[in-house]
This record gives C-alpha cells, sequence and structure tokens, in this order.
C-alpha cells in the first residue's frame, strides 16, 4: 500500500507541474521527471505481453514534443553528415532514394508539396537512430531512441490510464483505422483540441506534454523485444534484453483499432524493415 500510494502521489504532482520544454533547435522536446510509474496492464482487453504489471523507477530525460516530420528528416537527408558511416548502427549509411513513401502525396512523404509538418514514415531502426546520432553530433547533447519503459511513461504518466488523455477514446482525439476515408498520417498535433475543418478535436497530449502518442504512426524504441521481457525486468531504467531479432515498436498507427492504441500495448518489427508506412519515430534527450 505504502508503494502505490508514493507512485500516486508521484503522479500527482508530475500531473500538476507545468509542461517543461527544451529546444535545442531540432525541435521541441517535454520534460519527464525521474520517479515511479506502473508499467504494463493487467485488464481484459490487454495481451499478455503486458503483464505483469510492475513498478519502473526512471531518472529524468525529455522526448520529443511530437514525432518527427519530413522537414526535420530532410535537414539531416540533405546534411552532408548524412553519409558519414560513424551514424550509422552498422556502418552502412541507407542511401536515401530506397526509403518508400517519400514522393507519395497521398501518404504525405516529405518529398511532396505541403508534407512538411506530417512524421516522416518508412524510417528504419538503423536510420532512426542515425537521425539520432546526428543530433547529438550537431547539438552537443545526447539524442537517442527511447527505451520502451521511457516511451511508456511519457505517453500515460503514472496513473495508469489507457490512454495519452484518459481512459476513453473517439475519433476525436487520435488518428486510429476510421479516421479518414484514406487511412494514413496526420499532421503532428492535428489532435490539439482545436476545430479542424468539420473535425473538432479534443487534445491527445499526454501528461508531459507530447502530442501523437497515440496513433498516426508507430515509434520504434530502443529496445530489443522480448515477448516476456517484464516478467524479468529490472526495477531501475530498464533497456530491454542484451539481444533479440526485433525492435520494441509502441503507440499503434493510423491502421490499427482502438485496443492497439493503448499506452500499454506492445508490438515489434524487423529493425532494417523500410517498406512499412505505418512506422515512424520520436526522440529523446539527456538532460
Amino acid at each position: 500500500m505504502l508503494r502505490t500510494g508514493l507512485i500516486l502521489a508521484a503522479a500527482l504532482t508530475a500531473f500538476a507541474a507545468p509542461i517543461q520544454t527544451a529546444d535545442d533547435g531540432y525541435g521541441e522536446l517535454v520534460f519527464v521527471p525521474a520517479g515511479p510509474f506502473q508499467m504494463g496492464d493487467n485488464l481484459a482487453e490487454g495481451d499478455s505481453r503486458e503483464r505483469p504489471v510492475h513498478t519502473v523507477e526512471l531518472d529524468a530525460f525529455f522526448i520529443g514534443k511530437f514525432e518527427v516530420t519530413n522537414a526535420q528528416w530532410r535537414r539531416f537527408r540533405d546534411d552532408p553528415g548524412y553519409d558519414n558511416p560513424k551514424l550509422w548502427p552498422n556502418g552502412r549509411p541507407i542511401p536515401k532514394d530506397q526509403i518508400p513513401y517519400w514522393t507519395q502525396a497521398n501518404n504525405h512523404g516529405g518529398g511532396t508539396p505541403g508534407s512538411d509538418h506530417y512524421p516522416v514514415i518508412g524510417v528504419n531502426w538503423d536510420g532512426a537512430t542515425a537521425y539520432c546520432n546526428w543530433l547529438s553530433a550537431k547539438t552537443g547533447k545526447k539524442y537517442r531512441l527511447p527505451t520502451e519503459a521511457e516511451w511508456e511513461k511519457a505517453a500515460r504518466g503514472a496513473d495508469q490510464r489507457r490512454y495519452p488523455w484518459g481512459n476513453s477514446i473517439d475519433h476525436s482525439y487520435a488518428n486510429f483505422v476510421g479516421s479518414q476515408t484514406f487511412d494514413t498520417v496526420r499532421e503532428v498535433g492535428f489532435y490539439d483540441g482545436s476545430r479542424r475543418g468539420d473535425l473538432e478535436t479534443h487534445s491527445n497530449a499526454s501528461p508531459y506534454g507530447a502530442f501523437d502518442m497515440a496513433g498516426n504512426v508507430m515509434e520504434w524504441c530502443q529496445d530489443w523485444y522480448s515477448r516476456d521481457y517484464y516478467s524479468v525486468s529490472p526495477t531501475k531504467n530498464p533497456k530491454g534484453p542484451a539481444t533479440g531479432a526485433y525492435r520494441v515498436v509502441r503507440g499503434g498507427s493510423f491502421f490499427v483499432e482502438a485496443p492497439d492504441v493503448r499506452s500499454a500495448a506492445r508490438s515489434a518489427a524487423w529493425p532494417s524493415l523500410q517498406a512499412y508506412r505505418m512506422l515512424g519515430f520520436r526522440v529523446a534527450r539527456e538532460p
């Protein structure tokens, strides 16, 4: 009981605090304070890979307020540093013309007009990691992909809510299957609580001020994936298994049902996978 009380107290303190932000010139970040939260989901709608619910203690970190956009990726893509093998996990830069969807207007690819504020799609784990390494070199700060635990805390806070904004969902909150006639990405921050044409949106910001952590695109995390990792996960700053075949992706996408965009929902993808328009990412930064 004492442990639960401490976690709830930390949650209330976090939610009462004003949103803290930072910006190194490459996109706004929001601050997630150190402390415990309950990770996972024991509800019937959840999956066995989300169990058991367990307490995780995390150090403080920053996370992207939005998913990385086409405009942000283009800065990397057009920079001479893109071809630096030291930025890429396997030492082999991905040829720029191999990233799919870049020229597809129906998917708001970054090579088409009016696409700047849409999330970049079709970037694999290696590319997302290279982008973070490039940001680190540009800013002198430590950028990386969020761990799975960091991602979940940033999405739901410490009160075990199902979604970043609360416990219920409809299409005014997030971009999941059926939100549009043609299921594809929306602009980042679309669900900011304003009226968009004939759609009045609710804000889908998380307790710490991060948007679109439910739906839109699935987001790469740093961790290798293991279905049973929660049963052996360390309490302090877990970073996933030492090895694996797949990397964790979180957040669901525009092409899945509402239960799959819950903050606790887990999924995984082959890290070299590019040909997948539902995949994007957001960055994390150490304080």
